[in-house]
């Protein structure tokens, strides 16, 4: 895990970026199209709805694009063994990042044990995949002292990356959640900031907050930002 990457390289920034879309009016042509940019500009993965993964891995197959997907998502209100069927079925349709929406509601109500026991349970079958496990914490619902809780409970129970948000209840990202996350967990695990990234500035701001993984579905919009202040390249002349 490395929090040292050059922002001015066009790749770096690209490295860093999980190509989302989550919308749930996208149509099997625009997820194509989301996978086929992925390939082009060179993202971490793909973020997308679990019905598309299939779709997902059939388009990037062979490609170092990885296909990360939502469990328990937006609400994180799901029983748990309802999350864990949803994890092996995406885990088997070809996904190899799993962001799940850790349950805020049994975190606030002081039942910490059933939410560790959750994110234990999914990440041992995803470590058992080869895959990574992300804990939506759901930043904007939560205290300071709710969100380094969760994020204590996440790293003790194996996850991978601790991320700020589904941009679906309320608010995204801060600067400021990105830098409490950081602190939490230290360099044990990753963080992702997720939810209203959509400039250069802005993903700058999260990664020197601490952020080494970012949720985006404006990574182009980005990219080209930096194209445009003489500092990287337009697309890329090919892909992978």
């Amino acid at each position: 895990m490395s929090l040292n990457l050059n922002l001015e390289d066009p790749s770096a920034v690209a490295s860093l970026i999980d190509h989302t879309l989550l919308k749930p009016d996208a149509r099997e042509a625009d997820v194509t199209q989301l996978c086929e940019e992925a390939l082009r500009w060179n993202f971490a993965s793909v973020c997308v709805n679990p019905y598309w993964v299939p779709l997902c891995a059939s388009v990037l197959a062979g490609s170092p694009v990885n296909i990360c997907t939502v469990i328990g998502f937006p609400l994180g209100a799901n029983a748990p063994v309802i999350k864990l069927a949803e994890a092996e079925h995406a885990l088997q349709s070809g996904a190899q990042e799993l962001d799940l929406v850790q349950n805020i509601g049994a975190l606030r109500s002081g039942q910490l044990a059933s939410v560790d026991k959750e994110i234990e349970d999914l990440a041992r079958r995803v470590h058992h995949a080869g895959s990574l496990l992300k804990v939506i914490l759901e930043t904007s619902l939560l205290t300071d002292e709710e969100i380094v809780l969760s994020c204590r409970l996440a790293v003790r129970a194996g996850a991978d990356f601790v991320k700020t948000s589904t941009g679906f209840s309320g608010g995204g990202a801060t600067k400021a959640h990105v830098a409490l996350l950081r602190q939490a967990v230290g360099l044990a695990i990753g963080v992702k900031a997720s939810g209203g990234i959509r400039t250069l500035a802005v993903l700058r701001e999260m990664v020197s907050a601490g952020a080494n993984r970012i949720g985006s579905s404006s990574g182009i919009a980005i990219l080209n930002e930096l194209a445009a202040a003489g500092t990287g390249a337009a697309a890329p002349e090919g892909g992978y």
